[in-house]
Parts: C-alpha cells; sequence; structure tokens
C-alpha cells in the first residue's frame, strides 16, 4: 500500500510514460495531416460534438469501475481489520479461559503455559499462512497487465519461514503440504480445543465460545478467499480499456478541428499539450481502477498484509508476555508490505 500522502511525480511518470510517448506522437501525426490535408482541399478534423460526447460517456463508465474496484480493496482491508480484532480476541480467550490448573489434576503450570503459546502461535502461523496464499500467482494478478511498471517489491508469496517458526517442524510439515494450509491450521485449533475440554483445562461455555471465534476466521478466511479467486467482471474491465482508447485516438481528430478555428489556424498546434493532457487524465483514471480491483496481489496499491501480520503477532506475543519482539514492518520507498 502507497503510504505517502502525495504520490511522487516520478512514480506517476513510471505508470505514464509509454503512454504520454503514444499521446505525443499520434497528436504530432493529426497536426501534421491536417496540416497537408489542408492544403490538398481535404479535412481530416471531424466535430468536436461527438468526441464530447464519447468522453462524458466513458467518464461515466469509468467513474463506475473505480468505485467498484475501490469497494473490492476496501472490502479486503475491512477483512484483515476483522482478522486483527479477532486475533486479539483469541488471544484473549486463550490466556483467560484455560486455567491455570486442572479439576483433573493432569497439567502444571508449565504445560499450561505451553498449552497456551501452542495455541496462539498456531494462529500467527495460520495468519501467514492465509496471507502467503493470497499472495500466490493468479491468471488475474499484475503478471498479466503490461502498463504496470515493477516496483522491485519484496517476493511475499513464499515466506514459508514466518509459518514453520511458530509451529513444531512435525506439525508444520504435515500442514505445509496441504492444498489449503490456513483451513487445516484452523481445524488443529479446534482439535486441540476438544483436547483441553476433555482435560477439563476450559469448560463447556468457553469452549463454545472459542469455537465461534475459529468459526469468524473462517468466515474471514473465506471472505478473503472470495475476493481472491473472483476477478473483477471483465467485460467491465475489458470494455473500460477499449472505450478509453477510442475516445483517446478519436479525442486529436476533435481538437485540431477546433483549434484551427482559433486565429486564423495559428493555434492549431495546441493540440498537441490539450490532447496530451486529457488522454492522460482518462488513461489514469483507468489504470487507478485496474490497479485497485485485485488487493492480495503483493502490489503498491494492495492491501498491506505483511504489515497486518506484524501487527498481530507483536500484539499476540506481547499478550504472553513476551520481550524480545520483532520490529514493525516499515514502508520502503513508500509501499507498505
Amino acid at each position: 500500500m502507497y503510504v505517502r500522502r502525495n504520490i511522487k511525480w516520478n512514480v506517476v511518470f513510471r505508470f505514464a510514460w509509454k503512454n504520454l510517448i503514444v499521446f505525443t506522437v499520434w497528436s504530432i501525426v493529426v497536426v501534421v495531416a491536417y496540416k497537408y490535408a489542408e492544403s490538398l482541399a481535404i479535412t481530416i478534423g471531424i466535430p468536436f460534438l461527438p468526441v464530447g460526447t464519447i468522453g462524458t460517456a466513458v467518464a461515466f463508465y469509468i467513474g463506475f469501475k473505480n468505485s467498484q474496484s475501490y469497494d473490492r480493496f476496501w472490502e479486503g482491508r475491512k477483512i484483515w481489520g476483522g482478522i486483527v480484532n479477532y486475533s486479539r480476541t483469541w488471544a484473549n480467550q486463550v490466556l483467560t479461559y484455560v486455567a491455570d490448573h486442572t479439576t483433573k489434576g493432569a497439567t502444571d503450570a508449565e504445560g499450561i503455559k505451553a498449552i497456551r503459546q501452542q495455541l496462539i502461535y498456531r494462529h500467527i502461523s495460520w495468519i501467514n499462512a492465509l496471507r502467503i496464499q493470497l499472495r500466490r500467482t493468479t491468471i488475474f494478478d499484475r503478471n498479466n497487465l503490461t502498463h504496470v511498471p515493477d516496483f522491485k517489491l519484496v517476493n511475499d508469496r513464499d515466506c514459508i519461514k514466518h509459518i514453520s517458526t511458530f509451529l513444531e517442524e512435525k506439525e508444520y510439515l504435515d500442514v505445509i503440504n496441504k492444498v489449503n494450509a490456513a483451513t487445516q491450521l484452523n481445524r488443529r485449533q479446534g482439535e486441540a480445543l476438544k483436547e483441553i475440554h476433555r482435560d477439563g483445562l476450559v469448560n463447556d461455555f468457553q469452549q463454545i465460545e472459542m469455537m465461534r471465534t475459529l468459526e469468524e476466521f473462517y468466515n474471514l478466511q473465506g471472505k478473503c478467499e472470495r475476493i481472491k479467486n473472483t476477478p473483477f467482471p471483465r467485460q467491465y474491465a475489458f470494455f473500460s480499456t477499449v472505450f478509453v482508447w477510442i475516445f483517446v485516438i478519436l479525442l486529436p481528430l476533435g481538437l485540431v478541428e477546433e483549434f484551427h478555428k482559433i486565429a486564423n489556424g495559428t493555434m492549431i498546434w495546441l493540440t498537441v499539450p490539450a490532447s496530451i493532457l486529457i488522454s492522460w487524465i482518462f488513461t489514469t483514471m483507468e489504470a487507478v481502477g485496474d490497479n485497485s480491483e485485485d488487493p492480495f496481489e503483493n502490489y503498491v496499491n494492495d492491501v498491506p498484509m505483511t504489515a497486518i501480520s506484524r501487527t498481530i503477532e507483536i500484539d499476540l506475543r506481547e499478550m504472553l508476555g513476551e520481550k524480545e519482539l520483532p520490529p514493525k514492518v516499515e514502508p520502503v520507498e513508500d509501499v507498505l508490505l
């Protein structure tokens, strides 16, 4: 997620430079062709009214696409906000519900402490497993968008050490080979709850409450997977691009006619900067929506799941009483992963 309040112009240029070259060359070609055709008593200009009508329609269409794209991003961020809240709830339940003694007298204080740590550590592994799964490559992600520049961001799709660190080796090797490791980790939490309930470490009510929290984790995971696995409707994404470029191509043909009417044609070359500016605005609006529709792809404008996961880890380990905590994830070149 880009965190700087004002986007640097070099970042803007990295997104726009190829299009700017195309706009410049095309508008110059139109002006030169118009002047050459004029000397032959031929006109290649078109009235600006139909061009303006197309521009208005395209603006409405892009506005709808951007609104829906932002909704996908914001829903993703709200889901991860829910993961933060319920993660703290889970840790609080583990630390307060799992008793310091057992009615059966089978578990000592150190054993209770180990159980609490295992339940919280397994949850931290679940968070990181979910994050890594959501950032795996799909046919809809950034690798298939040629106009998106490479910011050389850290590849956060294969950081399995963030999972293995908090699991016993046997459990890690068993889970990591599953199709959906996050689902299996949450299931193991349920198995662990059954065992500690059997041992008398939690009562019936407490077990039910903790199972409801696990259920909420499944719900939040499912919501993330729904966004990940359901691309933005292609009819909107594709035709938005098509309509923008139709407008961009027609724009100089309409502007050249209008500027030719000013001061006996002496202002005709203003077609070039005006065309470049308007074309850049429309293509930028299109790119903004395009870069917001997939919020889990480890790109510059996506949900900062790494930073959120680290925040949860710090909070939960601190609740356990640990002192040696990892640092918060800081933005790199104004991008928070």
